[in-house]
């Protein structure tokens, strides 16, 4: 498997995939069955609406909790987890985390590192860097071990190649796997990878994961999976590395519960997932499996400029289930792909400017209809569409104003003629006057106005007529009287 990033794109070139994902009709109605799928899934985990919200209350807060005593929390998770034999690396950049995993191998004499699943690693295309110095990197998710051998980024944060169709993933498979015909049929191909990557997990000289949640009282990383390739990955190669955001601690074990059932149900819409991994350490003395060498390398990469702000800190509430994507209507038309960073969709473009500045990522903000459906479903409560319209505003400020905690970018789309546009705009409506004159002359340009509105009259899902008119019914009522 290649380490190149072939088919790796820049957030910078956003709108020109975005009109590719448009005109491209398999990949919309792929993406549309999908999310359809997935929101139904998750509605059917919550019948009961106050129950929903309670839960929804609950993970709020242990999240802002954590994240009002992060740095305290912190320190008590390395110190436990130290007490518990992990060594833990504080890696500020993405290059940081890199070389402190690529250190580690070292050492090892390592050749092979097998993964769980972990976006973080995705984050700082850890896969490349690896393959650039010689060291391979196997993906044991199923999802990302098809994506990987197709040479992509994963488009969406839980289904990683939820884009792929089993057409596709078939002629992927025959291509990839020694002996592989041909097949559509969904079981052969997932026995099919599965067998590919059996031997994989005994040949790896490490283990890497990610991190779904860790506790700071009791030094417990939290892992959650369906296809068992997380405890795989963590438990029979002699070395276990696990990466993880700044933002995924907790002050204690009990507050995990109510996030791993907001989780799997918001996710994919389980009650609960088929795997809950919690690994307090290396292997003890007279136990006869696990990694005889943990380490953590808790990775910021721009986390602590989201923490710094009071508003946009919220960002970090995130759990990463995803539902706020699988009932966005732009990622439901345009895919994961289309916005060019490792975490795309509403969640994407609010944690983004982050990690990669505001002057790359500046066009993803204004990639929403505000419509409200992600903050509405986030399990966590964060305020997505209010911290879309703040980094618009961000990324519109003129660079040269001074504000408490500025982004990285900031000001990337700032126009001084966008300014005088709106300056003119605020002065009119504010003065009678002018209002009026600017109303007669407005109605007698009419003529040079676009006669449709683009994108969204071109590739929205029309709404479905009604049976009968207005006119009608009330015919028919008065009839009836």
């Amino acid at each position: 498997m290649s380490g190149a990033p072939l088919n790796f794109v820049s957030p910078a070139d956003f709108r020109a995939r975005v009109d590719q994902a448009l005109q491209d009709g398999k990949l919309r109605s792929s993406m549309r069955g999908a999310m359809d799928f997935l929101q139904t899934k998750r509605k059917s985990q919550f019948p009961d609406e106050d129950e929903l919200e309670l839960l929804r209350d609950l993970g709020e807060a242990v999240r802002r909790h954590a994240l009002a005593n992060l740095p305290q929390l912190l320190q008590q998770l390395e110190a436990n987890l130290q007490a518990n034999g992990v060594q833990v690396h504080w890696a500020e950049t993405a290059e940081e985390a890199n070389a402190i995993i690529h250190g580690i191998a070292e050492r090892r004499s390592a050749r092979r590192i097998i993964k769980g699943k972990s976006m973080a690693s995705e984050e700082v295309e850890l896969n490349h860097y690896m393959a650039e110095r010689g060291i391979e990197c196997v993906e044991s998710d199923m999802g990302e071990y098809i994506v990987q051998l197709a040479e992509e980024k994963p488009s969406h944060i839980v289904m990683p190649a939820v884009h792929k169709t089993k057409s596709d993933i078939g002629a992927l498979f025959e291509q990839h796997i020694p002996g592989m015909s041909y097949t559509e049929d969904v079981d052969t191909l997932i026995q099919a990878g599965r067998r590919a990557l059996r031997q994989a997990f005994v040949d790896a000289d490490i283990g890497l994961s990610g991190v779904n949640f860790a506790a700071a009282d009791t030094g417990t990383i939290w892992l959650v999976e369906n296809e068992g390739n997380g405890r795989l990955s963590t438990t029979v190669p002699d070395v276990h590395i696990a990466l993880m955001g700044l933002e995924k601690v907790v002050a204690s074990l009990e507050h995990i519960v109510p996030l791993s059932s907001l989780l799997t149900r918001s996710a994919t819409g389980q009650s609960i997932t088929t795997y809950f991994n919690l690994i307090t350490g290396p292997r003890r003395a007279g136990e006869l499996d696990g990694p005889r060498e943990m380490h953590l390398v808790l990775l910021d990469n721009g986390r602590t400029q989201a923490y710094a702000d009071e508003q946009l800190r919220q960002t970090l509430q995130c759990i990463r289930c995803g539902a706020c994507m699988n009932h966005c209507p732009v990622y439901a038309r345009v895919g994961g792909h289309a916005y060019g960073t490792t975490y795309p969709g509403p969640i994407g473009k609010i944690i983004s400017p982050h990690l990669l500045g505001l002057d790359a990522t500046a066009d993803l903000a204004t990639a929403s209809s505000l419509c409200g459906a992600c903050g509405e479903v986030c399990p966590v409560r964060i305020p997505i569409p209010q911290l879309l319209v703040r980094l618009r505003t961000e990324a519109n400020r003129d660079p040269e104003q001074s504000v408490a905690h500025p982004l990285r970018g900031q000001g990337a789309n700032y126009s001084r003629s966008e300014q005088l546009v709106w300056r003119f705009w605020s002065g009119a409506f504010a003065r009678p006057s002018v209002y009026r004159w600017f109303r007669w002359a407005a109605t007698r340009l009419r003529a040079f106005a676009p006669s449709s509105q683009l994108g969204w009259t071109q590739h929205r899902t029309p709404l479905k007529p009604a049976p009968r008119s207005l006119a009608e019914l009330l015919r028919e009522r008065g009839q009836a009287e």
